[in-house]
């Protein structure tokens, strides 16, 4: 047994001084990943109270400064703020000299990847976009959740091991994406971490309406299984009377959400759909009994008044529309079952558009202001290799960004 005593990350010789701008969920918890690995921080930039305390809890003596004073002060500066602030963040920052050549600029965001940062660029900065696939809840759990988390990562060639080595010093996984497909990669995630957590909601307030006196303790262990033989199994895993093809349950089940949640019908119809579609493009339900159930689809769809009626001949989502971009017949469909140019037709093949993150929950600052003092700037050089992961623990959550507080906007994401 080892018992040599493990160096203080505190008394290790930092190799770069990294700022934050925006001090939402995914901000300081980066930033203290960093400082495990013997980066230093030392500026963050937050509008909110809300971020001024989370930047207070997760960086203790890091003071508070504008986003011009955090570039005038880092060289590795992290930019997470909401997707839709970035751009003229970047933008700002750059046309009044904060940018300065050779500092490392790092963005959070699912949806756009290094190309955003081209204005700094230009200005001679390093771009780099490192997305954590990971939902974020401002507190020092964060941390300890980066171990193991994947990192969606998109930088120049020149850059590409740079972005990697930052991202096993934070604990995480780096995992390369095109340019082109980071809005695909952020609403891939989206779909499966920001909108589970609304089916998971939606279902626990229907169980309580049916009078299930603990809804969390009932479908703690269904979802769990779920989820393990989704990630093991994919659509094999499908279960549940759509799956089996049985009309008569689903259309009782539309007729009860119709008269004690009406809000739900819609979300129902359009799940139930694009299952009947998978479980019958993957031979799970039976072509004689996909009758009767999109029969059913579409009847109650059409009953809706919706723009998603299943018999639609241009509904967006029409199970057996003619122009319906996920119709189970149609013969257009992006998704349909037997579409004859859906895109996830009978051959199981599937492609969905998509962040987020979003990901970042972070708060979107003001004008960058003018920039301080240049300081030193440093080249990716100056990481030394990967580090490893310092911090503690292992993720036990693998969701993705997370939603908006104070001024912040959303971003995910899944970043």
């Amino acid at each position: 047994m080892n018992t040599t005593p493990q160096p203080d990350p505190k008394d290790r010789p930092a190799r770069l001084t990294v700022g934050v701008v925006g001090a939402g969920r995914v901000g300081p918890a980066l930033a203290a990943s960093l400082q495990l690995a013997g980066h230093r921080p030392v500026a963050v930039s937050g509008v909110s109270d809300a971020s001024r305390r989370r930047a207070a809890a997760l960086l203790p003596d890091v003071p508070l400064m504008t986003p011009a004073e955090v570039l005038g002060r880092a060289e590795l500066v992290l930019l997470t703020v909401p997707d839709d602030a970035l751009p003229g963040l970047v933008s700002g920052l750059a046309e009044t000299g904060a940018v300065r050549p050779g500092q490392l600029i790092v963005h959070t965001s699912g949806r756009y990847g290094a190309r955003v940062l081209d204005p700094a660029l230009r200005a001679g900065a390093l771009p780099l976009a490192l997305h954590p696939a990971m939902t974020f809840t401002g507190t020092p759990v964060d941390v300890q959740r980066l171990a193991g988390c994947s990192f969606g990562v998109t930088a120049p060639e020149e850059l590409r091991l740079a972005a990697e080595a930052l991202v096993i010093e934070m604990g995480g996984e780096p995992e390369w994406i095109a340019e082109d497909r980071r809005p695909l990669y952020h609403a891939a995630l989206a779909l499966g971490s920001n909108h589970l957590v609304t089916l998971v909601a939606q279902s626990m307030e229907l169980l309580r309406a049916s009078g299930v006196s603990a809804p969390d303790r009932m479908l703690g262990p269904l979802l769990g299984a779920s989820l393990d033989n989704a990630l093991r199994s994919g659509d094999a895993a499908l279960t549940g009377p759509v799956a089996r093809g049985d009309a008569g349950t689903v259309a009782a089940h539309v007729a009860e959400l119709r008269e004690h949640a009406p809000q739900a019908v819609a979300g129902y119809l359009a799940m139930a759909r694009t299952t009947a579609d998978r479980a019958l493009a993957h031979g799970l339900l039976k072509p004689e009994l996909a009758e009767d159930l999109l029969g059913v689809l579409a009847e109650e769809a059409t009953a809706t008044g919706g723009t998603s009626g299943a018999r639609e001949t241009g509904g967006t989502s029409g199970a057996r529309g003619t122009g319906g971009t996920s119709g189970a017949r149609g013969t257009d469909g992006t998704s349909g079952a037997r579409g004859t140019g859906g895109a996830a037709d009978t051959d199981g093949s599937s492609d969905s558009p998509e962040h987020a993150e979003d990901p970042t929950g972070s708060d979107a600052p003001g004008d960058p202001g003018h920039p301080g003092d240049p300081g030193h700037p440093a080249g990716p050089g100056r990481l030394d290799g990967p580090a490893g992961p310092d911090g503690p623990g292992d993720p036990e959550d693998p969701d993705a960004p997370h939603g908006p507080e104070g001024t912040a906007g959303p971003e995910g994401d899944v970043r």
